[in-house]
């Protein structure tokens, strides 16, 4: 049996250290969440030199020891507990070869912990770029550390960085400087009072808000309590501590870093200026957004229309091969239509997370988060706000949990209420198809009619965030403070590997997260669909038999009614002609409001029941596109999916607070049901009037 070691891989924001952590684990990693807290956890196996395995936790971004957010505080309580099963054996300290300057200061912290600590240093393609030299020998001697040169991009350095971390015991656990010296006597007082404690354990313990497993508790609550200074004071040595760090970096990277500023190439100066103009950078972003939009549909339309037309021949095949009876009827009418309905959108949500891959590798998503600050200030907002708008274009629930970063309460309850107007990937398919059902195929410009109108939804999306942040920007009131603060990273070719993963990834926790859901509801819906009470479903073919009679009909004429009636007549149609009078304003037939009332579930659902619904009964090889374009309006004769209608249906799933798991998000975010009830029923009556005035103009 091979041994397991816990590597944590550590590092400011923007250093790299997602690309090290692929480059170490490759497709053997998993993303969820530490236990009880939403802070995303990432986690993987690497297999190192002499059968040793490491388990290397990908911890966020931090800047330093000091924690200023939820973020912050996992790896402090990681790093401060040895009763977590995920304390590190070693600590790997990601640095960019442009900024170890600042990057240092949270290696001197930890060092200080005593833990093994490996230096990586990436980035290292760029030295010769940015005219610096470093002398490695010097560095590894005054850091008291190892230091492995990576370049994930060219692919270096990883095979030693793995041969050192196979040999984590043999580093030194020394501090590299002695940060004590701030006040002397104030530490030798502490270390009395708790010998057989780390020093700058206690330390942090004393000025930090951290939580300790359970094993710790009262030796840290006594810590805690250790206070003969007050807060102000404590706060001063916190700041004597930061410069003493920061001029013991200096002055081991005067003589271990060496900066030819003449042989320095910059083109991110001239790039910045076009990409964060006030009037150039937002007409760069706005047809950046229409060229992916564009591209989504143009892309995936083989696919799709691949994935659609098989799904339809392997429920016909199953239906035309396997015994008759109610299991076939539920794998060929209720499981492969359900699940054809969300694996056919698996090309353009794959596309769309590609984009935002690449925008977000490359750095410019940060400059996007810099240009729009000014104009989020008039909505209550700050620019930091613009990454959970965009990031809720992949999903609302990392979005939500995104907006920790946001110092204000004020600011980041609004933005958490405001998240869920942006369009997010469980909308698109139902977006797509009716788009495809309702909106011509042609083009302007080059652009097509479709393409424009999930544009327009988009941004249709983002203007009610602005709109409702305004809003409750006058009514919350709550004083707070904030300032704004972005990082701008260096331009840089996204890593191959790291977009693959991170459309492997995203995609997969999609579909199967939505997957299991529609296989459940198309499982009941099946069941509700196929089977009903009294005599309008148990005698449905006496009774279609005796109406037409006269008019000579075929076999396959007498199916098709016979299923219809018994379809209308089951539980699932008795239940959907009770909503009908609700939704019949908007344009909806009793179909379409199941369909509603199911995606409150999740709202890809949507178009998964209609293909259950649709092909209950139904012996036709038919895709489900073509279902929905047959169907017919029980009112207005016609077409049901019509220009009215679809541009009501697409409205309502814009504005409608439709996802369980949002619901649940927001209330663990806010701590509080007020939150995302006040949410659900205001979202859901606007997305209601909006529909039924857009289909009442329109039709």
């Amino acid at each position: 049996m091979s041994k397991q070691i816990n590597v944590a891989l550590i590092g400011n924001p923007n250093t790299g250290k997602t690309s090290v952590f692929n480059a170490l684990t490759g497709l053997n990693q998993k993303v969820g969440n530490y236990p009880g807290i939403t802070v995303e956890k990432k986690e993987g196996i690497c297999k190192l030199p002499r059968g040793v395995k490491a388990h290397i936790i990908d911890l966020p971004g931090t800047y330093s020891l000091n924690a200023s957010s939820l973020d912050e505080n996992v790896v402090i309580e990681l790093l401060l507990n040895k009763n977590d099963k995920d304390f590190p054996d070693v600590a790997v300290v990601v640095s960019d070869v442009e900024n170890l300057k600042r990057n240092l200061l949270l290696f001197t912290q930890i060092k200080d912990l005593e833990i093994p600590t490996i230096l990586v240093i990436n980035m290292a393609d760029r030295m010769s770029y940015k005219g610096i030299t470093l002398d490695i020998p010097y560095l590894e001697e005054h850091l008291n550390t190892k230091i492995a040169l990576v370049s994930t991009r060219k692919k270096n350095g990883i095979t030693e960085l793995k041969e050192l971390i196979t040999n984590y015991k043999e580093l030194s656990t020394a501090p590299c400087m002695n940060a004590s010296a701030i006040d002397p006597e104030y530490f030798l007082n502490l270390q009395k009072a708790f010998p057989n404690q780390l020093l700058y354990k206690l330390w942090l313990v004393i000025t930090q808000d951290v939580n300790f497993g359970k094993t710790d508790r009262n030796e840290i609550d006594a810590v805690a309590e250790f206070k003969t200074k007050s807060k102000a004071d404590l706060k001063r040595l916190q700041q004597k501590e930061t410069i003493k760090r920061y001029q013991f970096i200096n002055n081991t990277l005067k003589e271990g870093q060496t900066i030819d500023l003449n042989t320095a190439k910059d083109l991110r100066i001239k790039l910045d200026r076009i990409l964060t103009h006030k009037i150039w950078g937002y007409v760069i972003f706005f047809l950046i957004l229409l060229t992916i939009f564009q591209a989504i549909y143009d892309w995936s339309s083989v696919p799709m229309d691949f994935i659609d037309s098989s799904f339809a021949a392997l429920s016909e095949w199953t239906k035309n091969s396997l015994p008759a009876g109610a299991f076939t009827s539920l794998l060929a009418e209720g499981i492969i239509p359900g699940l054809g309905g969300i694996v056919i959108f698996i090309p353009q949500i794959a596309f769309l997370f590609l984009f935002i891959s690449v925008l977000e590798e490359s750095g410019y998503m940060s400059r996007v988060v810099f240009l729009m600050d000014r104009g989020m200030r008039r909505f209550g907002l700050s620019g930091k706000s613009v990454v959970p708008l965009i990031s809720g274009t992949a999903c609302a629930i990392p979005a939500i949990m995104a907006t920790r970063n946001i110092e204000s309460w004020k600011e980041r309850l609004i933005t958490i209420l405001v998240t869920p107007f942006t369009t997010c990937s469980a909308r698109l398919p139902v977006y797509l198809i009716i788009i495809s059902l309702v909106i011509p195929d042609g083009r302007f410009l080059g652009l097509g009619y479709q393409a424009m109108t999930l544009m327009l939804l988009y941004l249709i999306g983002f203007g009610a965030a602005l709109v409702s942040a305004m809003l409750l920007n006058k009514i919350l009131k709550i004083k707070s403070k904030t300032f704004f603060v972005v990082e701008m990273p260096n331009y840089k070719l996204p890593l191959f590997k790291n977009v693959v993963l991170t459309v492997i990834e995203k995609t997969k926790s999609f579909v199967f997260g939505a997957g299991k859901i529609i296989l459940a509801i198309s499982i009941v819906l099946w069941f509700l669909a196929s089977y009903g009470p009294g005599e309008e479903f148990n005698n449905a073919e006496e009774i279609i038999k005796t109406e037409y009679a006269d008019q000579n009909l075929s076999a396959e004429e007498i199916h098709e009614h016979v299923a219809s009636q018994k379809l209308e007549h089951s539980f699932l149609g008795i239940t959907g002609h009770a909503i009908e009078p609700a939704i019949r304003p908007l344009g909806y037939d009793w179909k379409i409001g199941i369909a509603l009332v199911s995606s409150f579930a999740a709202r890809e659902v949507f178009v998964g029941t209609l293909a259950t619904i649709y092909s209950v009964g139904s012996d036709d090889e038919e895709t489900i596109k073509n279902r929905m374009a047959g169907e017919v309006n029980p009112i207005l004769g016609g077409p049901l999916f019509t220009f009215a209608s679809g541009i009501s249906l697409l409205l309502f799933y814009a504005f409608a607070m439709q996802c369980m798991s949002t619901l649940a998000i927001v209330q663990r975010e806010t701590n509080s049901w007020k939150w995302p009830l006040l949410q659900l029923v205001i979202m859901s009556a606007f997305a209601y009037i909006i529909a039924l005035i857009a289909f009442q103009l329109l039709k």
